[in-house]
């Protein structure tokens, strides 16, 4: 039953990678109140829903010429709930497959930066909890995902990165079968933060090379996992005053 069970979920997977059901962010939500389509306007949009998969590509960072930026911000203030909504093909559709299991994290850099670097701080990550993964929680809240903005936050111009990392191909690194290994969703949002925060964070993280196909949390296999973890990349949840933490953490 066990080796049924698993044939099962690994034909599931295989049949929604061949159906690309990839995603995007469409737009953002600030306090509950819609910032209109973001696409090309605040969101740095890439050309389509494809995953990125070399994480040694500046692709990593903010996808597919993500490097450009975009004409609008959206303005929000320290305190706030920010909401990414993400589609698939047309917006409240099947959001992403339900195969495509995985975290969601958030980072943030300075605008100014264009994510390259040794720039971004993680301000949320949710990876698999009870059973549940975060991905099964986007799908369900119709592709919305939520965190709030950081009362410490100095204001300014920010890049906020929201990250999907589908698990379902990943028990093998891209680097070693190109046909198969993690795929990564990113996506950066301009906005403009403004409130009295008075910290800059420093985390100083870089994706592209700080990623690597020998964290577990980039390789791991989504269908034998017997300890019901899992640990996701990159450092921990940064705060103000805490130490630079160790690259992985379990979520």
């Amino acid at each position: 039953m066990k080796i049924t069970a698993l044939a099962s979920l690994m034909t599931a997977g295989l049949l929604a990678t061949g159906a690309h059901a990839h995603t995007r962010v469409y737009g953002v939500w600030v306090n509950g109140v819609f910032q209109g389509d973001g696409r090309g306007v605040y969101v740095r949009s890439p050309p389509n829903n494809n995953p990125v998969k070399d994480i040694t590509s500046s692709a990593i960072n903010c996808n597919v010429a993500g490097t450009s930026a975009v004409g609008s911000s959206v303005t929000v203030a320290t305190g706030a709930t920010f909401e990414f909504e993400w589609y698939h093909d047309v917006r409240s559709d099947d959001i992403i497959a339900a195969s495509h299991k995985g975290p969601v994290q958030v980072y943030i850099a300075p605008a100014s930066s264009n994510g390259n670097g040794a720039v971004w701080t993680k301000i949320a990550s949710e990876g698999l909890s009870g059973g549940v993964w975060a991905v099964d929680k986007l799908i369900a809240n119709k592709g919305r995902h939520s965190v709030t903005i950081p009362s410490w936050l100095k204001a300014g111009d920010y890049l906020i990165r929201a990250e999907i990392i589908g698990l379902h191909e990943s028990e093998v690194a891209y680097s070693a079968n190109s046909a198969r290994g993690a795929q990564f969703y990113p996506s950066c949002t301009q906005i403009k933060v403004t409130g009295s925060g008075t910290t800059s964070p420093s985390q100083n993280y870089a994706i592209q090379g700080g990623y690597s196909y020998s964290d577990e949390g980039i390789v791991f296999n989504l269908y034998f996992n017997p300890s019901g973890t899992y640990t996701a990349p990159g450092p921990a949840v940064w705060s103000p005053g805490a130490a630079k933490k160790a690259r992985s953490f379990e979520a």
